[in-house]
């Protein structure tokens, strides 16, 4: 039994050091946005420059950082036809109202910290439409906590650029649910999270099924329940009995999503 541990413990080591590996291997792309220095990880398929590609923009946790979020989530391997840009953020406030915290995230506000996020994003997405073929009708957002609040900016404020986003361990607020048009969400949430509490992400996922119109709901993937709208903005909800961790099968399950979406 020991030894089967062992070499239970062993093939995790190797597949975490794989992912870290492959990781370190995405090259580091920069730009200038406001006069900042603002970098991101960039996975682009071969035939990227001649056939148009969708485009999966990912943004890490609070105090996280690229590298991490490209082998945490690892999007670029469950979906390599895909452009992948996995963002770097900078220091911002703590998830908490008040907080002094200062560690890299994101802009959790339409305004707020001066755009600056809002412009990193339109600077990379604009770059990268003229150096690839983009597919502007499958373009995607996911993140993670203070990321995953981030979609839920760009959501409101860039919207219309994108054919579905995938927030995880985040909450919306009533006031900028509003703001939102329908469009199809897959909302990760863990019963567990002490941070982005399950009863806030509650409203947050039954405040997205309402603004969808969404119908009853029907068993989808693992944890997953799909709610089908009459607009064509379907709601997932992904609830785990975890944490504020990311489930090492829901990335697999957002690509899944998203390659399912399309704009018209």
């Amino acid at each position: 039994m020991k030894a089967i541990r062992l070499l239970l413990v062993s093939a995790l080591w190797i597949v975490s050091f794989s992912q870290v590996r492959a990781a370190d291997e995405l090259p580091v792309r920069i730009w200038q946005v406001d006069g900042v220095t603002r970098e991101a990880l960039l996975h682009t398929p071969p035939t990227a420059a001649a056939v148009p590609a969708p485009i999966v923009f990912v943004f890490h946790g609070f105090a996280g950082f690229m590298n991490q979020a490209a082998a945490t989530f690892d999007y670029h391997t469950r979906w390599p036809e895909a452009i992948v840009v996995y963002m770097q953020g900078l220091d911002s406030p703590g998830m908490r109202r008040g907080s002094k915290v200062q560690k890299p995230g994101w802009q959790r506000d339409v305004g707020a910290l001066d755009d600056r996020d809002l412009k990193f994003f339109d600077a990379v997405l604009a770059s990268l439409s003229q150096d690839y073929k983009v597919d502007e009708k499958r373009v995607y957002a996911a993140g993670h906590g203070s990321g995953g609040a981030f979609t839920y900016v760009l959501w409101t404020a860039r919207g219309r650029r994108f054919a579905a986003m995938a927030p995880s361990a985040t909450i919306a607020g009533l006031a900028q649910l509003t703001e939102l048009k329908p469009k199809p969400v897959l909302h990760l949430a863990g019963e567990k999270d002490s941070l982005a509490t399950f009863d806030w992400q509650k409203l947050t996922m039954d405040g997205l099924r309402k603004l969808n119109r969404c119908g009853e709901g029907r068993p989808w993937e693992n944890c997953c329940t799909l709610y089908p709208s009459d607009i064509g903005a379907p709601v997932v909800t992904y609830i785990h009995p975890g944490r504020h961790e990311f489930p090492t099968n829901a990335a697999a399950v957002i690509v899944k999503f998203f390659k399912e979406h399309a704009q018209p």
